[in-house]
């Protein structure tokens, strides 16, 4: 009894350093101006329509839920940090559309079994620490015969990369915890969801991504906005060597200098969707 006391205990710590992680910074604004259309274009591959419920895990400020709100489904947008949900309704109402807005670990949905005719997570589950968890949530709450559907950034792609840059100035992964570009590997995800799927389709896409004039221009972006980001450069902040270093290197990821970069506008995501088995 007290290794799991110890373990459930862990793991709420855990999540509550993922809450405010995504809580720092300004998410909202970097996903709407960056990556503004990745969330349409996961809702028209699983061909959300009017009249379905559908589920939005890690749905930070409704990238995706929105444009499935705005195809006529019925949806709840949910996340583990509820603070990125006012800039989501702000927008929702501007746009005229209506979902419900709830607090949820993505391993750990309080949803029930089969409730939902689409479940889709654009570059929102990925962030899930214990990635078997997470998809096991994905399929129990899909109906059988509904739409599971993921679209995350590859390992091999320009956000994989910067998370490779920032992993060695990182603090060590609790254990059990895997990368998020994990869920950018086909196979990876094929191996999570197993036989429990069918009719997979996997595709990898880039996103072109203009707005940064200079190297610097978009790491200092990162360091202002993007969680993951500011959490490495804040457990550095007392060396200034480390920090004078991870500035470099992902200066250097964005002009191209980093192993493997190819075109740095062309960000590289897998769009991946199936169907729950019977």
């Amino acid at each position: 009894m007290t290794t799991r006391n110890s373990t459930a205990e862990a793991d709420r710590a855990l999540k509550a350093r993922h809450r405010a992680m995504w809580a720092q910074g300004d998410y909202p604004s970097l996903a709407a101006e960056v990556i503004p259309g990745l969330g349409a274009v996961l809702v028209e591959a699983c061909g959300v329509r009017s009249g379905q419920r559908v589920l939005d895990v890690g749905a930070g400020s409704g990238n995706a839920a929105i444009p499935a709100a705005l195809a006529g489904a019925e949806v709840v947008a949910s996340d583990l940090t509820p603070e990125l949900f006012e800039a989501g309704r702000r927008v929702a109402g501007q746009q005229g559309v209506e979902l419900s807005w709830q607090e949820a670990d993505a391993e750990a949905l309080p949803f029930g079994d089969a409730a939902f005719d689409t479940v889709l997570s654009c570059v929102g589950v990925m962030f899930a620490p214990h990635h078997q968890r997470a998809a096991d949530e994905l399929v129990r709450v899909c109906r059988p015969g509904g739409t599971i559907g993921l679209l995350s950034w590859t390992p091999q792609g320009f956000i994989g990369r910067m998370f490779a840059t920032m992993k060695p100035y990182a603090p060590p992964p609790p254990p059990g915890a895997q990368p998020p570009p994990l869920w950018g590997d086909e196979d990876h995800v094929r191996a999570l969801l197993g036989d429990r799927v069918t009719d997979v389709r996997a595709e990898r896409r880039t996103v072109r991504v203009d707005r940064f004039e200079t190297p610097e221009a978009f790491r200092d972006y990162f360091k202002e906005r993007y969680g993951p980001t500011i959490t490495v450069y804040k457990s550095i902040a007392g060396d200034p060597e480390r920090t004078a270093a991870l500035d470099r290197d992902l200066a250097d990821l964005a002009r191209g200098g980093a192993p493997g970069a190819e075109d740095v506008r062309e960000w590289e995501y897998l769009l991946f969707t199936a169907r729950r088995a019977g």
